[in-house]
């Protein structure tokens, strides 16, 4: 078998994991949404001078399911402290709860020697889809968490994050979901926008946090840490706050939308 065929066939059989931070709150049986605070523990994602986005991600996410849960709807959370959970738990932990939706908090960072770093402001959202080999850089920084893991190898059948030729097989792995997910992800745009913040679009990444999920998914990179003024923003009650309503407001849409 060649290396595309190997990686593509044994990439669909990713093992099941048991989150050992996961916890769940509202009405049993009700619209689930799997909230995702991206990082943990020892992996700290994207930093500033003075923040860690692991920290930032965690205080949304508790924020946000604090909101939804008042809203009626059931969250489960996939950490709700500083751990570590490997990628494909979290998805995994999605779909075995049949979550009707996973949304991942991230915060966005530029490369320090890119010029204009600290200028650069906004909010984008990603699903799981064929990204270009010449726009893989959040792909390749948030799939790097993957290392981390213990018997990462094994986790992913040789699925290796910093290979562009890694990326794009796992965008090319089936998303039956992708439509669903596209509207939730531009209902989260359409609400930032409404908020004041630069809209930078939903674009399709080819991110394994979101590849096996069985559930319209995305990725919300919630602002630049890289971005002083947008720092500032996201480590404030206000900020957190709207981008929580951003959020929130997206989600009770595509709920009624869909029926739920």
């Amino acid at each position: 078998m060649g290396k595309n065929l190997f990686y593509a066939a044994l990439l669909i059989f990713i093992p099941a994991g048991v989150i050992g931070d996961i916890t769940e709150s509202g009405n049993a049986g009700g619209f689930t949404v799997v909230i995702d605070a991206g990082h943990g523990g020892k992996d700290s994602g994207t930093k500033s001078s003075s923040s860690l986005e692991k920290n930032i991600a965690l205080e949304v996410a508790l924020r946000l399911s604090n909101a939804m849960k008042a809203s009626g709807i059931r969250v489960v959370l996939t950490r709700s402290t500083d751990v570590f959970i490997p990628l494909y738990e979290r998805i995994e932990k999605a779909n075995d709860q049949k979550a009707n939706l996973f949304i991942s908090l991230h915060c966005n960072s530029l490369p320090y020697n890119k010029q204009g770093r600290g200028t650069i402001r906004g909010v984008e959202t990603f699903v799981s889809g064929y990204g270009r080999l010449d726009e893989q850089d959040i792909a390749i920084r948030e799939n790097a968490s993957i290392l981390l893991e213990k018997d990462y190898k094994k986790n992913y059948n040789g699925y290796d994050p910093k290979d562009p030729e890694s990326i794009i097989l796992l965008s090319l792995m089936k998303n039956t979901y992708r439509a669903k997910s596209i509207q939730i992800a531009s209902l989260i745009q359409a609400e930032y926008k409404k908020a004041g913040r630069i809209d930078r679009g939903v674009q399709e990444k080819s991110l394994a946090v979101l590849a096996r999920a069985s559930m319209p998914a995305v990725l919300t990179e919630i602002g630049y840490l890289s971005s002083p003024a947008e720092e500032s923003y996201m480590r404030s009650d206000n900020g957190q706050n709207e981008i929580v309503s951003c959020i929130l407001n997206a989600v009770l849409t595509f709920k009624k939308a869909s029926g739920k």
